[in-house]
């Protein structure tokens, strides 16, 4: 085996596991701090080998990736599957995620009522 089939580059590897939309998409979340191999921040070249943990920040959870198999074309579903092995912990119930309170665009500044009632939302009501 050589060595251009036991690595890929971690930009190309996260495109061709679907990870990302695009591989441009992966590379300005290499460039942004978003990706860690094996803890450390990765850039877009850097080669990822089987074995190796990734660590992807989305939508502000982190996804943990260990590499099975290094692919750099996009493949089919199941062959994605043999690749990876997705160690990422349940999301946490949505009753502990705290409620955040949504003015519409273009309502203007709360008025007194208004600001009353998000201090109670969030639990520094006064009386």
């Amino acid at each position: 085996m050589t060595d251009a089939t036991t690595t890929a580059r971690v930009d190309a590897w996260l495109w061709a596991v679907r990870v990302y939309k695009t591989r441009s998409a992966a590379t300005t979340a290499c460039r942004a701090g978003h990706v860690r191999v094996n803890g450390d921040r990765a850039k877009a070249a850097q080669p990822v080998r089987p074995g190796d943990e990734l660590r992807v920040r989305i939508q502000g959870f982190d996804r943990i990736l260990v590499v099975k198999k290094t692919i750099a074309k996009r493949v089919g579903a199941a062959l994605v599957a043999e690749a990876v092995d997705d160690r990422t912990p349940p999301p946490p119930p949505r009753e502990s995620m705290p409620f955040v309170p949504v003015r519409d665009r273009g309502a203007g500044r709360p008025t007194k009522r208004d600001r009353r009632e998000i201090e109670k939302l969030r639990g520094r009501d006064l009386d």
